[in-house]
Parts: C-alpha cells; sequence; structure tokens
C-alpha cells in the first residue's frame, strides 16, 4: 500500500511537535500511556451503557515491554480499539483526537474521566523513535489493522492481526547521538521511574516484567535472574482517599518518597475543593528548612496533576513567595491544558486555585496559632522569615493578610508573642507598640534605649532579624496603634515638666555641645544631653527613615550601595560623666574634644557599630588611663 501523506499543516505541526512544543522527552511515556488509558475509559463506559457488552474491569490493564535486540518499547492495552476509519481520522491528522470527540458526545454525563483531549500527545513518541508502529483492533470487530509511520514522511494503514481488541504501539527507539542517549528508555530502570513520576496514578494496572536476582535454590552465594511480571503503578492516589483510611504514616512515608526528606514533615493539610474550579490538594510544611532554601537555585511550587497524571513539577504559579516552603500536589481535572500536558494556560482556572490554596495554608497556619501553639512556634522558627518577606515584599500588598502570623520575643513574656497579643496587654492611654532591633536578645535588652522604656514599664518586642525592621517600618501601625522604635529620636516618654528641664540644661550648654559635635567632624546630627538614661553614661538614637539597625543591615549587603542614619548622641545628665564634661569644657578643650571621641566610640561599640579608627580610640583610652 502506497505511503499516505500527512497535510501540508499537519507535517508542520508534528515537526514543530517534535522539535518545539515538548521540551522534556521524557513526557512521551507519560502520553503514550495516558491514551491506553482513555481507551480503557471508553470500553469500560460503553459496558456500563451496553447490557450486550461484557468486560470484566479487573482483566483490564496496559502492558509495557522491551526489546533491546529489537530496540523496541512496546505499550499495549485491552481499551476500545480502532477502526481502519478511526486510526485514519485520529493518527493521520494531527490534533484530531478521538478523546476529545467521545468526551464532547458524551458532555451531558458527568462520571467520564478523559485525559489524553487534544490528539497532539501520541507524536511525542516521535520525539524518541526513527519508527512507530500501532496495530489496533475495535472492540467487537473481526479485522485488526496497522498503522506506521516514520514521521514527517508520511504513514501506512495495512491490514494485521490481533488476538483480541485493544491497540499495541510499537516504538523503535533511535540510535544515539553525540546530544542524546535514547537507548536508556530501552533500560527497564528508566521506563519504571517515567510510569512511577508521571503515571502513577492512571488507575488500571500498567503491568512490566521486571527482573530480580534470586538465590540460587541450596546456595548461600550464587544468584539467578527471575523475570517476574509486575504492576509498577499505585493506581490510587493518596489524596482521594478518604481522610478516615490514612493513617499518619501514610501521610509520611508518601511525604518521604515523594519529596526526599527523611524527616517527617511539621504540618499536613489535605483538602477536596469542589466548586468552581474542583481539586484535591496534599501539602506538607518541612519541620526543617531545605538545604538550598535562600539560594537562587531552590524552586518554589506545587506538583500539578490532571485526573492522576503528572502535568507539571513545581508549578511555581500554584504558591505565593511567601509560602515557598510549603511542598505537596494539587490535582484537578479542570485545570485548562493547551497543545500538550506540558504546556499550561495561564487563565482563572489556575488562579482559583492558587487563591484557594493560600487561604487553606493560612487557615490552617491560623488554627496552629490558636490551638497548637507549640507547633507553630517551631514553624515560625523555622520559616518566619519567608512570611516577613511576605509582608515586605511588593511595597507591603500582602502585609494585612501576614501580620497575624507573625511573632517576635517579648521583654515582659520572654517568648515570642504576636502582635495581637502585645494589643491585648498595652497600658491605658498606650499609643505605640514599643520594639528594638539588634544582633540577639540579650544585646537588645542591654541597650540604653531599651533601659528608658523597660523603666516606664512597657512591654517591647526584640527584632533580631536582619528583616523585621523593614517589616515595622512596611506595617507602620498595627490596630491603630503607632510602631515605635526605641531608638527613634522622636521617643520621650518623660513628663512635660522633665523635658523643660532638660531643655534648659541643653540650652545653657549649647556652646559646649556645638564644640563637641565639631570634635567628631560632624559626624553626628547633634549632641545633647538627656534624662531618659538611667544607668548607661550615653547612647546613639536616629531620627530619619533609616535607623541604625537598618545601617547595619544595607551595608552589609553584597552590593556597592551604602547608607548612613542621621545619628543624635545623647549624654546621661544623671551620670557622673556629664559633670566632667562641663569642667573640661571651661578647664581643658582639647581634652573634652577627646572625651567626645571616646564617648561615641563607646555609643558605636553599644550599637554594634564599626569604629571609624580603633588605633586612634585605643591610643586615646591608654593616655586617659596614664593620668
Amino acid at each position: 500500500m502506497a505511503t499516505k501523506q500527512f497535510k501540508a499543516e499537519s507535517k508542520k505541526l508534528l515537526d514543530l511537535m517534535v522539535n518545539s512544543i515538548y521540551t522534556n522527552k521524557d513526557i512521551f511515556l507519560r502520553e503514550l500511556i495516558s491514551n491506553s488509558s482513555d481507551a480503557i475509559d471508553k470500553l469500560y463506559y460503553m459496558s456500563l451503557t451496553d447490557s450486550k457488552m461484557s468486560v470484566d474491569r479487573d482483566d483490564l490493564s496496559i502492558d509495557i515491554s522491551i526489546d533491546k535486540d529489537k530496540k523496541t518499547l512496546t505499550i499495549s492495552d485491552n481499551g476500545c480499539g480502532m477502526t481502519k476509519e478511526e486510526l485514519e481520522t485520529n493518527l493521520g491528522t494531527i490534533a484530531k483526537s478521538g478523546s476529545l470527540a467521545f468526551k464532547e458526545a458524551n458532555e451531558h454525563k458527568k462520571d467520564i474521566d478523559i485525559i489524553g483531549q487534544f490528539g497532539v500527545g501520541f507524536y511525542s513518541a516521535f520525539m524518541v523513535s526513527s519508527k512507530v508502529e500501532v496495530v489496533s483492533k475495535a472492540y467487537n470487530s473481526d479485522e485488526a489493522y496497522k498503522w506506521v509511520s516514520t514521521g514527517v514522511e508520511g504513514y501506512e494503514i495495512t491490514k494485521s492481526k490481533r488476538d483480541s481488541y485493544g491497540t499495541t504501539i510499537t516504538l523503535t527507539i533511535k540510535e544515539d547521538d553525540d546530544n542524546e542517549k535514547y537507548s536508556e528508555y530501552l533500560e527497564d530502570y528508566k521506563i519504571q521511574g517515567l510510569i512511577k513520576k508521571y503515571s502513577d496514578y492512571i488507575t488500571y494496572p500498567i503491568k512490566m516484567e521486571v527482573t530480580h536476582n534470586h538465590l540460587k535454590e541450596g546456595s548461600d552465594s550464587e544468584y539467578e535472574s527471575v523475570k517476574e511480571i509486575e504492576t509498577i503503578n499505585t493506581m490510587i492516589p493518596l489524596w482521594k482517599k478518604n481522610k478516615s483510611e490514612i493513617k499518619e504514616e501514610d501521610y509520611n512515608n508518601f511525604y518521604t518518597e515523594k519529596f526526599f526528606d527523611y524527616d517527617k514533615p511539621a504540618d499536613i493539610i489535605h483538602t477536596n475543593v469542589e466548586g468552581k474550579c474542583s481539586y484535591n490538594a496534599l501539602l506538607f510544611i518541612p519541620s526543617h528548612t531545605p538545604y538550598d532554601f535562600y539560594t537562587k537555585e531552590y524552586e518554589k511550587g506545587l506538583n500539578l496533576y490532571s485526573n492522576g497524571v503528572l502535568i507539571m513539577d513545581k508549578c511555581s504559579d500554584l504558591l505565593p513567595d511567601y509560602y515557598s516552603f510549603v511542598k505537596g500536589l494539587v490535582d484537578s481535572q479542570d485545570i485548562s491544558l493547551n497543545i500538550s500536558r506540558e504546556i499550561l494556560q495561564q487563565d482563572a482556572q489556575l488562579r482559583v486555585i492558587a487563591k484557594s490554596i493560600e487561604g487553606k495554608i493560612k487557615k490552617e497556619l491560623e488554627n496552629l496559632l490558636k490551638n497548637d501553639r507549640e507547633k507553630y512556634v517551631s514553624i515560625f522558627e523555622t520559616f518566619g522569615r519567608q512570611l516577613k518577606f511576605g509582608v515586605y515584599d511588593n511595597f507591603g500588598m500582602h502585609k494585612d493578610e501576614l501580620k497575624d502570623l507573625l511573632m517576635f520575643y517579648s521583654s515582659t513574656e520572654k517568648k515570642l508573642v504576636t502582635l495581637s497579643e502585645y494589643v491585648s496587654r498595652m497600658k491605658e492611654n498606650q499609643d505605640s507598640i514599643y520594639y528594638a532591633s539588634g544582633e540577639s536578645v540579650d544585646k537588645i535588652d542591654m541597650l540604653p534605649q531599651v533601659e528608658q522604656v523597660k523603666d516606664k514599664g512597657y512591654e517591647i518586642l526584640y527584632l533580631t532579624d536582619y528583616v523585621d525592621e523593614f517589616v515595622m517600618q512596611v506595617l507602620t501601625t498595627y490596630n491603630d496603634k503607632k510602631l515605635t522604635n526605641v531608638s527613634d529620636s522622636k521617643l520621650d516618654l518623660s513628663s512635660e515638666e522633665e523635658k523643660e528641664q532638660i531643655n534648659k540644661v541643653n540650652e545653657k550648654y549649647k556652646e559646649m555641645l556645638s564644640l563637641m559635635k565639631e570634635s567628631l567632624n560632624n559626624k553626628v546630627e547633634a549632641i545633647r544631653f538627656t534624662n531618659k538614661l538611667k544607668n548607661h553614661p550615653v547612647c546613639l538614637i536616629s531620627e530619619g527613615d533609616i535607623s541604625i539597625e537598618m545601617q547595619k543591615v544595607i551595608n552589609a549587603m553584597p552590593n556597592d550601595q551604602t547608607v548612613q542614619a542621621k545619628l543624635i548622641m545623647e549624654v546621661n545628665e544623671d551620670h557622673p560623666i556629664a559633670n566632667k564634661l562641663k569642667r573640661l569644657y571651661n578647664s581643658d578643650k582639647d581634652k573634652l574634644k577627646d572625651y567626645t571621641k571616646v564617648l561615641y566610640a563607646q555609643a558605636k561599640l553599644i550599637e554594634g557599630l564599626p569604629l571609624d579608627n580603633p588605633t586612634e580610640i585605643s591610643n586615646l583610652v591608654c593616655n586617659m588611663l596614664s593620668e
């Protein structure tokens, strides 16, 4: 029989598919298995609606075999099969889908589950095959037909033989070349791996001959190879089982196997949503950060399935960045696929699922915070920084969704607390939530600025993460309470009488303070006396948008950007050092300048800032000690 030519547009599409549309050659097996599953589905459905048909579901299967000598990979099913006309229509015209036609003809029946709908996936076989042979026999037909093609050159259809109804696809695998090792598709381990990855949840058994090495009978050391037919796929997805049937151990084993984490997850979210866009989801919050979590190599996303067939590894559109630590999968029959199962349309359906998933994660975290605080604290200590990034990112677009999930160390509770819990304990007429930043809780607790606020009986949140202050600046308020840095120059908890008294002192010594500022080459905006400090002699505070801690964070980043906080040095008016400075102003102004430099260095060290000239300060201190 003469070779039939594909239509001109079909030739172009076939060439495009093999070379462009499918970027991952491995998926050819997924496509062919899915087509076989469709054929079995159609046969089984017809048997339910036709009393004359006798089909036992337990007998339905997909069989895969490898012949290394002939370099062939065969996929066979006992589904509905195809007539000569259907072979011509479905395989002779690219993008003509028998599955789609069947579904459209029965679209009023909701229980039809057809995977392949676009009539394109079959041709992915040509990515790895030099020849594709299809032998098919339709149910209740006496004739079998063979369709053979080597690609864009065209195809032939001839009579053939097949013992029973169904379809057998035989791929002649291409020869290896410098770029591709096609022969790996003739290895058992490779094919089994592809089945487990992409088609593990096809609802019919995928059977394959597997070779095992067993000890020879009566021997302690000699092995013999034994070939056995095994079902490779799991068939029933864990996420489609009733929760009452699943043990915690089942979830943990699934998580370990699929996501390569040997520690069990901190939390599990198993949900089934029906509505505008139906889906099943199985989500896991790890108990620790992945080793590459804060690197460019880390890929966020959930595995996306359509009717149990893996469509995409780590679909990033299903998770916002602030929940990027969540692992898991989504399975939906409602997502729209275009051209092939490899190309996903970014449409409303996907956005609906993503928004729903985000809501499920937030609700779960809120429930843990309320009902299992120990678990939530553990999760927050592990992934809280990512939630903070979410508040700060995109100019605070998502701050309202995340602010109640944040936790900070409390100076009074001595543990992590939420902003809501802080507000619930606020003093009457207190209008600010006070916070302080530093490298550690212990170092923050020793800051002079913290002392004055604690002395007034106010709770302080200790911020030890480098992103914390940026978060506070984005939030600005919480429940109408202003977020206030204890190192802000505007903060003054003194009484009106105390303010008036210290203003008089600063006015009286204005010229002295000006001289001290000049001695520092104007590295501070001002030097002044304060009555806010209790035991500490000196401190640095900032004014404006850049705080001292933010200056340290930004300047430590690996780029050329540097910033400088506007600093004010405050000297404790009640400390003996204040009287020393006043005496020096009258007796030895040069010595006053030296003392000012040492005080400024001391204040910088307290804040964790580097000294401009450590040698100079060391010499000054030694001179003072030797006097």
